[in-house]
């Protein structure tokens, strides 16, 4: 049970690194980073310390933490996949109105006409 508590926290663990913002070695870790690491680390300290009275009730309340890390990484995870979606598939969410307007007009297959102050000769 304690192998495949610690091999599941592991793999979680990385799941959520894995979804966080990508960051160099050379830049300090981000208060989520942190944070994320402490409570592993204190949950490692805590599994490792067991105790016969209370070691049922640490072993029940590690497994909710695990299952509720495990379904932010999940998330995560599509929220990630949706940005990616998003932008990929309307990429003129992100454009002003004229340019929505023109990129429109040319996929029906029509080019707008050039006004007198946007000529480029």
């Amino acid at each position: 049970m304690a192998t495949s508590t610690i091999t599941a926290a592991k793999s979680t663990y990385r799941a959520l690194l894995r979804e966080l913002p990508r960051r160099t070695i050379a830049t300090p870790p981000t208060p989520l980073h942190s944070s994320i690491r402490a409570m592993y680390q204190v949950q490692g300290d805590a599994s490792t310390a067991k105790s016969s009275s209370s070691s049922d009730e640490q072993t029940a309340t590690l497994t909710a933490r695990l299952q509720e890390a495990e379904q932010f990484a999940l998330y995560a995870r599509a929220q990630r996949q949706y940005s990616a979606l998003v932008e990929r598939y309307n990429p003129g969410s992100w454009l002003d109105e004229e340019e929505r307007i023109r990129l429109t007009a040319r996929r029906v297959g029509l080019d707008l006409p050039i006004e007198e102050g946007e000529r480029k000769d």
